[in-house]
């Protein structure tokens, strides 16, 4: 339900799911991090992020110092510890925001002795389940502060586009009910090639990537976060029955709703919210 390993070969040019929570570190280097729908240029050091079940693939020369780290819900629930490390929205679960967290020198070598802290801890005969998660929390919490830093940095230095966080906005409000580019085009009064050009530029992902990312991500949410039956959760996402809700769902993660409730588990937060 957590660990830790070396190398990052298995992900070079060859899409991969994982059922657990991922986060990569890249010391050094730079190439491309696809996540689902987007693509995302990046050079070391940083931090790359993938939730449970989302295809994942790295196109780019990997050093052996690369490492993944990779924990289940069960383990450390993001949601449930939300107030603590603030990553559930920041670092998982927000189609809006780059999955990554560029590093300086200092973050990095922070990183890394995390890491080596959790390898030891691993390699000890009767490694504590306590100390582990701690170790995870800290890790958690500092790319958290680092991920918010370094989106306010970007808005000071005015790479802050109002009409795409506009596009964000119309697409939280309707995108149970519009599924169409040029229906957002049309609320931002713009053409569609152009919001098209903007919106991958800005989220590094087409309108139409988003809008699908932003409902599967909704579906996602209830899947693990809820015990609403599969046909409860295709009505309120306003699917005409559940069993178009499992197609589209299966078309974009690959497993049926079922299948990802199976291997993802429902949350703690479930039974809290009922």
């Amino acid at each position: 339900m957590f660990g830790l390993t070396t190398g990052l070969n298995k992900l070079q040019n060859r899409p991969t799911q994982y059922t657990e929570y991922s986060i990569l570190y890249i010391p050094e280097g730079r190439g491309h991090y696809r996540a689902d729908f987007g693509v995302f240029p990046f050079e070391g050091p940083v931090l790359l992020f993938a939730t449970p079940l989302q295809t994942i693939e790295l196109d780019a020369s990997l050093s052996k110092k690369s490492w993944m780290l990779r924990f289940h819900g069960d383990f450390y629930c993001i949601e449930y510890h939300r107030a603590e490390v603030c990553c559930n929205g920041l670092l998982f679960n927000n189609v809006y925001i780059q999955p990554l967290v560029n590093l300086t020198i200092g973050d990095a070598h922070e990183f890394q002795v995390l890491a080596d802290q959790i390898t030891h801890e691993f390699e000890k005969k009767d490694p504590s389940e306590i100390v582990l998660r701690a170790y995870l929390q800290l890790f958690l919490a500092k790319a958290s502060t680092v991920k918010t830093a370094s989106i306010s940095q970007q808005v000071e230095q005015r790479q802050y586009d109002e009409v795409m966080e506009r596009l964000r906005e119309l697409v939280d409000e309707h995108y149970l009910s519009l599924h169409s580019p040029k229906d957002y085009a049309s609320l931002l009064g713009m053409a569609p090639n152009t919001l098209t050009k903007r919106c991958s530029n800005y989220f590094k992902k087409p309108p139409r990537h988003l809008i699908t990312e932003r409902l599967i991500l909704e579906a996602k949410k209830q899947l693990h976060l809820t015990r609403k039956s599969i046909k409860e959760i295709a009505y309120a996402l306003n699917f005409q029955d559940e069993f178009y809700f499992s197609r589209v769902f299966k078309r974009f993660t690959k497993v049926s709703p079922q299948a990802f409730r199976d291997k993802i588990g429902i949350s703690i937060v479930a039974d809290l919210n009922r």
